[in-house]
């Protein structure tokens, strides 16, 4: 929409006429303001670079690893893989394109539907996930760092007094890991930008060179794509296909929500839809692939699947070997940690306390939480991670993404007031700064998505029948039934209750 307040650019991106009409807001500082043109740098090899950075991590080799653990032969588990990546891309590019026209982060998108006060509540479900992520990665990198010093200092080091079930080392390790991040969180969005430019590749790098090594320990492809699945084509595989399908979709249900925070830098909407669609599904299929095989290959190698790659590469009796690929694993960690488990969560934290934090500090807060969430025990075994966490969290961010979705390019069409976002009694003021509607949509998507969550006997924290048995059915399907009804909820909900602002004029779209 324009308005003397926002101006149009020819290539359909949006800034604010005079910043200073942010200035006495108590919705906004300066991480939250709207871009300025200027500062839309960001091109298509920064958001290659960046989904390649946030992609070549071990969670992402965990995921496919966790498949063939589970049951999968190397086909089986790269086609679950892939279609994932391809399916989760559609909401990522959606909910992108806000980002990059009017130069927003995620929380600040998210007003316009929930309400300038209301946007906290899809904004805090997805930072305390986040702080989760935070927590899983941080524990990885730092059994690297126990493991490369536990080379040097041998068993003195390695078989160190336990707490908590791990050594004192191990301890020492993860924080000292999480310490260095936070060095990273405190240089700021371009010290990001520059670190994921050059470690990117390097991680690429490490993953190729392990699968190498484990290919010429097995003997080539032949002995691991022989390998039969344990679960065969018939009603065992299809069984736990959709609920495998969910938690590969999951794994970047969070991106697709705060991407925003990354495209408000794009210099154009070409310039980030490119760079997403060759960083993400290409990347995670290539992650996929060299992981399926290096898991297979321990198969052959071991007789039992290695899911975890630090511990894999534990296996090898050179140090120095151990040592790079280990520096690598750390190289990997932070770079996905960083980029898609701090940056959107200080974004959110701020949203909540706009004159208390900023970047830097809400970064800490996301290490703080990231601990306290004891990642430790999310990791512990692939069934929980794959059909616990991933299969939870991903119905509940996709019920938030329906809505953002149903909102922007449904009812407004992609326009939005940007002066209005920050302002109390303006177009997404609703009642009190909450939408009702919003709130509402998420909740039911929600429930239908998550609320029959079950786990097989003792492989998990639900109940075998369900939380509530008769949804139990729909929790194969979480992420598809939480979009699916947030957005129908929220699109039925605004066209039976409008609001005062929903039923302003429009203006046509602009692109």
């Amino acid at each position: 929409m324009t308005t003397a307040e926002q101006t149009v650019h020819p290539d359909g991106r949006v800034e604010l006429a005079d910043p200073d009409v942010l200035r006495d807001s108590a919705y906004a500082n300066a991480e939250l303001a709207p871009t300025r043109l200027p500062e839309r740098t960001w091109t298509t090899y920064n958001y290659a670079a960046l989904w390649m950075g946030m992609a070549h991590n071990i969670p992402s080799y965990l995921l496919a690893s966790g498949l063939v653990a589970i049951g999968m032969n190397w086909l089986q588990a790269f086609l679950t893989i892939t279609l994932g990546n391809l399916i989760v891309l559609v909401p990522l590019l959606l909910n992108s394109h806000a980002g990059t026209k009017y130069g927003i982060p995620f929380p600040v998108f998210a007003r316009a539907f929930y309400g300038v006060r209301g946007a906290n509540f899809p904004a805090l479900l997805r930072a305390f996930i986040a702080c989760g992520w935070f927590g899983i990665q941080t524990w990885i990198g730092g059994q690297a760092i126990y493991v490369i010093v536990g080379e040097l200092f041998g068993k003195g080091w390695m078989e160190a007094s336990a707490i908590g079930g791990h050594p004192w080392t191990m301890w020492l390790s993860f924080l000292f890991f999480w310490a260095l991040q936070m060095v990273l969180i405190f240089r700021g969005i371009e010290g990001l930008r520059r670190f994921e430019n050059w470690a990117a590749p390097l991680v690429t790098v490490a993953f190729v060179a392990l699968m190498v090594a484990i290919l010429v320990k097995a003997g080539g492809f032949g002995p691991i794509l022989s390998q039969p699945s344990k679960l065969g084509w018939d009603a065992d595989f299809w069984k736990i296909f959709a609920p495998s399908l969910m938690g590969m979709i999951a794994f970047w249900a969070t991106l697709s929500l705060n991407m925003p925070d990354f495209t408000r830098f794009g210099k154009g909407q070409r310039a980030q839809v490119w760079g997403q669609i060759i960083g993400l599904p290409t990347t995670m299929s290539f992650i996929a692939l060299v992981s399926i095989i290096t898991t297979s290959g321990t198969v052959v190698l071991y007789g039992s699947a290695i899911w975890d790659p630090v511990e894999l590469t534990r296996r090898f009796e050179n140090p120095v070997i151990v040592t790079i690929g280990l520096v690598m694993a750390i190289l990997a960690t932070m770079s996905c940690n960083v980029a898609a488990n701090v940056v959107s969560p200080s974004y959110d934290f701020a949203n909540a306390l706009p004159r208390w934090l900023n970047f830097r500090t809400a970064g800490l807060l996301t290490g703080v939480i990231g601990i306290v969430i004891q990642p430790w025990r999310l990791i512990s075994d692939p069934s929980i991670y794959i059909f616990v966490w991933l299969s939870f969290y991903g119905g509940l961010l996709a019920s938030v993404a329906g809505v953002l979705i149903a909102g922007y390019w449904v009812i407004d069409r992609t326009n939005l007031n940007l002066a209005d976002l920050y302002r109390p009694g303006g177009r997404y003021w609703y009642a009190a700064g909450w939408n009702w509607r919003g709130v509402v949509a998420t909740l039911l998507g929600s429930v239908l998505a998550v609320g029959g969550a079950y786990s097989n006997p003792g492989a998990g924290p639900f109940p075998e029948n369900g939380l509530i048995p008769f949804l139990k059915p729909l929790y194969d399907y979480s992420w598809a039934v939480g979009l699916v009804v947030g957005f129908l909820t929220y699109f039925v909900l605004t066209l039976t209750a409008p609001s005062r602002r929903s039923t302003a004029t429009h203006a046509a779209p602009t692109y």
